[in-house]
């Protein structure tokens, strides 16, 4: 019981650091859209630049509703930048507009991280949404059997959000760079870059962390009641 109870305080503080991370980056994204970039650029431009910059001419960028949904699709290789990304030229509307042209990158050049989450991304779809009623149904009914397959499928979807982290991590260092190099923003602005994508990058180590700790324990359980 004590390792059970030591566990479920842990996932509770990971639960509070994501939603300590989710407030950050809505802050920090609020705080650097507040300041324009020296240069003058949209998001929109910085991502057209870099995309050029990178022989990607042929993916397109599209606005979309809602905030904070930028996301790179692999699958249509579109570069989707939310509204007040796309028509804005803050310090926020650039940096996350460069950490999606990142992943796109990557994808013409197949790192190894980004290429393994795409292969294994149906499996995991399949997983994320059997592993719950597995895990349910082998505790309610003490059919561990159940609760083994449970953990089996749960821990496909935590080996993804692991395999998420250095995906977005090095598209943040990519996007870090090229901004510099190419002149995208000036040193003094690079810290307000780094404010932003760090503050985004919280909240998939928040989020992976809640996923394996959660793991470990029915890990725990399933050993104790076997």
């Amino acid at each position: 019981m004590s390792f059970n109870n030591g566990m479920f305080v842990l996932i509770i503080i990971a639960f509070l650091l994501s939603l300590w991370a989710q407030f950050r980056v809505k802050s920090t994204f609020n705080r650097w859209s507040g300041v324009q970039n020296l240069n003058g650029m949209t998001g929109y431009d910085a991502a057209r630049h870099m995309l050029d910059a990178n022989g990607l001419h042929d993916v397109p960028i599209e606005p979309v509703r809602g905030a904070l949904s930028d996301h790179y699709d692999p699958i249509n290789r579109v570069v989707r930048l939310s509204e007040p990304v796309y028509y804005e030229n803050s310090i926020s509307a650039v940096s996350v507009a460069c950490h999606e042209v990142g992943h796109a990158i990557q994808h013409k050049e197949s790192y190894p991280m980004l290429v393994l989450r795409h292969r294994i991304f149906p499996i995991v779809n399949f997983a994320s949404g059997i592993a719950p009623f597995l895990l349910i149904a082998g505790f309610i009914f003490s059919a561990m059997n159940l609760v083994g397959l449970g953990i089996i499928f749960f821990s496909v979807t935590v080996a993804f959000q692991l395999i998420t982290l250095p995906v977005e991590f090095n598209a943040s260092n990519r996007a870090r760079e090229i901004m510099v190099s190419e002149g995208y923003i000036r040193n003094e602005e690079e810290k307000g870059v780094a404010k932003v994508l760090n503050a985004a990058a919280l909240t998939y180590v928040a989020a992976a962390l809640i996923s394996l700790l959660e793991l470990i324990r029915y890990i725990g359980i399933f050993n104790n009641r076997d």
